[in-house]
């Protein structure tokens, strides 16, 4: 029976929460967790999870074609709130950008994800377009949003990992 882990860093025991729920929320039975040095693995099996994940293959996922189901393109469309906040969360922080410009500091908000996976940082561009939130590479594997009036709208719905 397939296997659905997912390795979640114990600063965030909220995230931790959310992942076993979305799993039980799925339709896997039982969700257990295996804990280790810095993480939490929630880990669940369950006979469906080919079914959800059809693109799961062999190897890295950055080095292999990442398509997306219509069922799936019709869910991020649809929520394109709930996708950012997932890939913001896993793959992506929030922090304090300080700049030092003509002698003067000054600091501000930032959102950056960061990922491999040219599909993947795809799904995320699509999405935030959508949203109407602007959004740079700052480079190839590197999402940056700053505008104050972007990472104001990403606050409303990403929030906080807890």
């Amino acid at each position: 029976m397939p296997l659905l882990t997912v390795t979640c860093d114990l600063r965030y025991p909220g995230l931790i929460h959310e992942v076993s729920h979305a799993m039980e929320s799925c339709g896997a039975k039982t969700v257990g967790y295996q804990e280790r040095v810095g993480c939490m693995s929630v880990r669940a099996h369950w006979t469906h999870w080919p079914c959800l994940f059809p693109q799961h293959g062999a190897g890295t996922k950055h080095l292999r074609t990442i398509t997306l189901a219509d069922g799936q393109r019709e869910v991020i469309d649809r929520q394109p709130e709930r996708f950012l906040r997932g890939l913001f969360h896993s793959d992506g922080s929030r922090f304090l950008n300080t700049v030092d410009r003509n002698g003067r500091k000054y600091a501000y908000p930032r959102y950056q994800f960061v990922n491999e996976s040219r599909d993947i940082m795809r799904f995320c561009q699509e999405s935030l377009d959508q949203l109407g939130i602007s959004w740079r590479m700052a480079r190839p594997n590197t999402l940056s949003v700053a505008r104050r009036e972007a990472v104001a709208r990403l606050d409303e719905f990403v929030g906080p990992k807890w």
